[in-house]
């Protein structure tokens, strides 16, 4: 088995600075996998599960978000993230410039690419598969589904996988229907995999100590979405 290299960089979308994290394997890894993480930008869960997928062979990049690194109010990181998300094509670009970092930094010796996100990560790797990256999959894990700019007909070239708490209070049973629906009108190959009684933040043993009610790990949700995404991996990669 090969050792793991880890690499901290920065890189720029416009002006901006960002910090980026990458673990990959010595040899060619078998993909690259962009981890988008929450809305509290980079933490050390997103770097842990970097080096996971590290070890089972994939180059695993954590982007930024902001150009802060991890933001621990929660109240600044919505501020944020609303004035981020105020010029939808000026979010997707940000993210863009994250998966040209790992394109340039991995060590790939092929085009496979895939991008995962939690909570306004899963939304994130949402708008890039409607903006039609050329990318093989996007995962979204208790991420946000709703968009300014719903994806047209044969406009989405990834295969989508979405774990979803169906009793997540961020994401209305409304919400999930128009998803549905403006996937079907698009033409996407997306699959939804959907946890009874499961709240937001199902994947991060730490929501458990969070203030906020709406957030809670859930050990079966979280083993039972990584292994969907491990079987998406295994059939495209």
């Amino acid at each position: 088995m090969s050792s793991i290299e880890i690499n901290n960089f920065t890189y720029h979308h416009d002006e901006v600075e960002l910090q980026g994290y990458m673990a990959q394997p010595s040899r060619y890894p078998r993909a690259g996998i962009l981890i988008v993480p929450t809305i509290a930008g980079p933490t050390k869960i997103m770097y842990d599960r970097a080096r996971w997928l590290a070890s089972l062979g994939y180059a695993a990049m954590v982007c930024d978000i902001y150009g802060q690194g991890q933001i621990d109010d929660t109240q600044v990181a919505r501020q944020m993230a609303s004035a981020l998300r105020e010029d939808a094509e000026y979010y997707r670009d940000r993210f863009r410039c994250a998966l040209d970092e790992l394109r340039t930094r991995s060590k790939l010796a092929n085009e496979r690419i895939a991008a995962i996100g939690y909570c306004m990560g899963g939304e994130i790797v949402l708008e890039m598969a409607r903006s039609g990256e050329d990318i093989a999959l996007v995962v979204s894990f208790h991420g946000l589904l709703a968009t300014p700019l719903p994806a047209k007909r044969g406009t989405i070239k990834s295969r989508i996988l979405v774990c979803h708490g169906r009793a997540d209070p961020l994401v209305s049973p409304k919400q999930v229907r128009a998803f549905l629906e403006e996937m079907d009108i698009a033409g996407a190959d997306c699959h939804m995999h959907i946890y009874s009684g499961v709240v937001h933040g199902f994947t991060d043993p730490g929501s458990d100590t969070s203030p906020m009610d709406v957030v809670k790990y859930n050990e079966s949700a979280d083993r039972q979405s990584k292994a969907a995404m491990l079987s998406m991996f295994e059939e495209l990669f």
